[in-house]
């Protein structure tokens, strides 16, 4: 056979393979892959973020000079929530159905957000960053303190935060109530700085928060930025997120933007001090959260990024009069979006019997939201592993040392006493 008609024979094999392929299915046009490493699911079963999250990978959280490094947050005993919010591995009803193997999360948790039942978890109450999904705990705290009609001018300020920002600049004039449209929707880490101005600065915008954390019992978190910037100490987990977004659901305005596709947002001015600058126009803004407009009774929810934190995630829907909250920490865009791995554990969740419960997001009713509750802990180590106390513990601990100090003065006094009553019966 020439070597020409042998190269025709084979490309009518070929095109009869290629024929053949196509009309079997887009399947059998795919070979097979034999070096790719099948995805599996991060294991947490040996607690490996029991007391801190991940060692981070840039200097994001190293202190500023002249402040200390933060100590991993006091763990409670027993575990908040339930004895079985306290294991690390997959947290399961007994006799429930495999979880979808799809979920890159390293941890994560799917309650209910009426009754505050927790059908599933995993890794409940390890410690990871939490992102910009702590702009929900921001939101609460800000919601609750500002005037939402007031107008606040933008600033250059504004206009430099680092990350993800909406687009605020120096002159524009925005309402709270749209800060808090750019906060929620489009998660801008502009319009964070520009709310926490208003709460006293940074630092006591992060004092409030955390303060808000504790108060509700979410003894996992400690903010660092208003944002969610990685910063030192920064932690929350998979428990906590659901019981702060939980709360942030309990605000009408909170539950609407989360659940509102898109609106306008002004532009700003020209900069009189740059020779031919112009104005800027308004602007729509979207939401940036897929699960709303593609799941099913989504009622909304918020994202987070970062190169520490990685992808995050919170989110509620609704079927059959039934409510559940999902949470994801520390997760990746494979082999699902973080909305999608949201979504398969949202079904799974909503699959459930009603009642299914392996844990309990604190019962509100049982005392009042900003009454920060003592925990039942096992003393500190007097290593740094020890833990840092939260603060009403070091108040209890600070009036124990006065009280401590006190009865040593009184035994002194009541010895010189003595002393000289027995020398006056010499």
């Amino acid at each position: 056979m020439k070597i020409r008609d042998f190269r025709l024979l084979t490309a009518v094999c070929l095109g009869s393979a290629l024929i053949v392929a196509a009309a079997s299915g887009p399947q059998a046009l795919a070979a097979p892959s034999t070096t790719t490493t099948p995805f599996t699911t991060p294991n947490t079963d040996g607690c490996p973020q029991k007391t801190a999250p991940p060692p981070p990978i840039d200097e994001s959280e190293v202190p500023a000079p002249g402040q200390p490094t933060p100590k991993p947050l006091l763990i409670p005993a027993p575990p908040i929530g339930g004895a079985r919010m306290g294991e690390c591995g997959l947290v399961l009803p007994k006799g429930a159905p495999p979880v979808p193997q799809d979920i890159s999360a390293t941890a994560w948790l799917v309650s209910d957000l009426d009754t505050g039942e927790v059908l599933a978890a995993k890794d409940p109450h390890g410690r990871y960053r939490p992102a910009s999904t702590i702009k929900v705990l921001l939101a609460t705290v800000a919601l609750r303190a500002l005037d939402l009609n007031k107008v606040v001018t933008g600033t250059q300020d504004d206009a430099n935060m680092d990350g993800t920002k909406v687009g605020i600049g120096p002159g524009g004039r925005y309402t709270n109530r749209q800060l808090m449209q750019a906060l929620i929707m489009a998660s801008g880490n502009d319009a964070a700085h520009a709310i926490a101005v208003q709460l006293g600065g940074d630092a006591a915008t992060v004092a409030k928060m955390n303060q808000l954390a504790g108060s509700l019992r979410a003894f996992d978190t400690r903010t660092a930025s208003p944002s969610g910037l990685d910063g030192p100490g920064m932690s929350t987990s998979a428990y906590d997120l659901a019981l702060l977004f939980r709360e942030a659901l309990t605000i009408p305005l909170f539950a609407e933007l989360i659940h509102t596709e898109q609106v306008d947002f002004p532009g700003y001015p020209a900069d009189p001090k740059i020779t031919g600058d112009k104005d800027r126009p308004g602007f729509p803004i979207g939401n940036d959260n897929h699960l709303l407009y593609e799941y099913d009774g989504a009622i909304g929810g918020k994202t987070g990024y970062t190169d520490d934190a990685r992808q995050t995630f919170v989110a509620a829907a609704k079927r059959d009069g039934r409510r559940l909250v999902v949470t994801l920490l520390k997760a990746d865009v494979q082999p699902l979006r973080p909305w999608e791995q949201a979504a398969h554990l949202l079904d799974y969740g909503f699959a459930l019997p009603r009642g299914t419960q392996v844990g309990k997001l604190p019962d509100k009713s049982a005392e009042p939201p900003n009454t920060a509750v003592p925990l039942a802990s096992p003393p500190p180590k007097e290593d740094d592993q020890a833990g840092e106390q939260p603060a009403h513990e070091q108040h209890g601990s600070g009036t124990r040392t006065v009280l401590a100090v006190g009865g040593i003065i009184l035994t002194l006094a009541l010895l010189l006493g003595a002393r000289r009553i027995n020398r006056q019966r010499r």
